[in-house]
């Protein structure tokens, strides 16, 4: 039985945030780290030089690049989230039973990440099908996730646990991603005979760290605002609260100019993050410097500076405000996207990851408590309202790597790519500079 707390407690501060210790090895080794490099491994054939002779997979009687083979299953899965996630929270807040969302989305995600040990071209439909499940599940969480901010901290409170609980998720993936990368590059030391099943374990690793971990949280966060039992109307009643918000967000000026800045710039950051190791591999020279050490190294930069980078845009954000502060950040990934443009050596890749990392982490903290902060004193219904900053992102994903993937195509060149993301911070600075100062 969870143990209910009173709002702003130090224990149910630090619940909230562990979460993001639970659920963050997703991102890393899934999203960032293992994964891609195991999609590589397993669907590119090179010849004795390294060149890469063939990187197309058959799925479903077709033929697909293996790079867009895996953005369709992403951005199919970004869409169903963007898609279900109003609808669900909607429900939730309705309800009352946000915490059993919560726990549906993380034990479907994490049972998924399960299922990708058994990935491989003999079976693709099945390993897309954990790959596409497991994304679904932890975007989704998050929408449940992100909806309690408001609930369990006070407005002062918000910035600190919110840049507390990336750091946290940091922290906590970064000591399973060494442990995995032990396990896979030192694979002799545990009995294995090749890399191969240490690094489809770190993938049931990653399942089992989210489940066990994610426990502490469920057992102080409240069941969420009680309103009404469980009914055939409650479909109906979460449109219903949707489209009561929407109407809400068109008289609430501040809100919705936020809201349409954060939807610009994430477009970008969100998509960066996404194809960073794909760039890595595609367009570095590695020399004779083992690739995969190499990406893996600059993922862990990105993790640990994110740390600092969360803890400062906190700081920065208390003296100077949240709004000049994300304009600061969004500067900063102009010149990103510039710099790396030009970068061709490892080296240079060490640098801007470690940039990106001290602002990732600051520009998803901040804009998270940003959007908390402006919320009506008396929203109840955090979840839906949760739900349009989610789907802004998600819909932004999508449009980000549809965009970067065309560019792609036509030029030839990822480089051409990031240099076009350039437009989305600058309208995004454009839309922050419109939000009024005061109420």
């Amino acid at each position: 039985m969870s143990k209910l707390l009173p709002k702003g407690h130090k224990k149910l501060l630090n619940a909230w945030a562990f979460y993001d210790w639970a659920n963050s090895v997703y991102n890393l080794t899934i999203s960032s780290a293992v994964f891609p490099i195991f999609w590589g491994a397993l669907t590119i054939i090179r010849n004795d030089q390294g060149e890469i002779i063939n990187d197309t997979v058959r799925f479903l009687g077709y033929d697909f690049n293996n790079d867009s083979l895996i953005s369709y299953v992403t951005a199919l899965a970004f869409l169903t989230v963007s898609i279900i996630s109003p609808l669900l929270s909607g429900i939730a807040d309705y309800v009352g039973n946000k915490k059993n969302f919560l726990k549906f989305f993380c034990y479907l995600g994490a049972l998924s990440c399960i299922g990708l040990y058994w990935f491989n071209l003999e079976h693709l439909w099945f390993g897309l099908l954990c790959y596409f499940l497991a994304l679904i599940g932890f975007w989704a969480s998050l929408v449940f996730y992100n909806s309690y901010l408001p609930d369990i901290a006070f407005p002062e409170q918000q910035d600190a646990i919110s840049a507390k609980g990336y750091s946290l998720g940091y922290i906590g993936s970064v000591i399973l991603l060494i442990i995995n990368l032990v396990m896979i590059l030192k694979y002799e030391w545990f009995g294995f005979e090749s890399e191969g099943v240490p690094t489809r374990l770190s993938f049931a690793m990653v399942g089992v760290w989210w489940i066990g971990f994610s426990q502490y949280t469920y057992y102080y966060l409240p069941k969420g605002n009680k309103k009404d039992v469980l009914t055939k109307a409650v479909v109906f009643n979460g449109f219903k609260e949707l489209k009561m918000i929407w109407k809400a967000l068109q008289n609430n000026i501040r809100l919705r100019r936020y809201l349409s800045a954060f939807f610009v710039y994430s477009m970008a950051v969100q998509t960066i993050m996404l194809i960073a190791t794909y760039f890595g591999i595609e367009e570095l020279d590695w020399g004779e410097q083992n690739a995969t050490t190499g990406l893996i190294i600059s993922i862990l930069l990105i993790q640990l500076v994110a740390v600092l980078g969360a803890y400062l845009t906190s700081k920065a954000s208390s003296k100077f405000g949240n709004i000049q502060t994300l304009i600061v950040i969004n500067f900063i990934w102009i010149g990103i996207c510039v710099y790396a443009y030009t970068i061709t050596t490892p080296y240079q890749f060490y640098t801007t990851a470690a940039i990106v990392g001290l602002v990732m982490g600051g520009i998803q903290a901040l804009s998270r408590s940003t959007y908390s902060k402006l919320l009506p004193e008396d929203a109840i219904d955090t979840a839906s309202y949760f739900s349009f900053y989610d789907v802004s992102e998600k819909i932004g994903i999508v449009i980000g790597m549809f965009s970067y993937g065309i560019i792609a195509q036509v030029t030839g060149s990822v480089r051409y790519s990031i240099l076009f993301l350039i437009l989305f911070f600058v309208v995004g600075l454009i839309l922050l500079f419109r939000v009024p100062k005061t109420k």
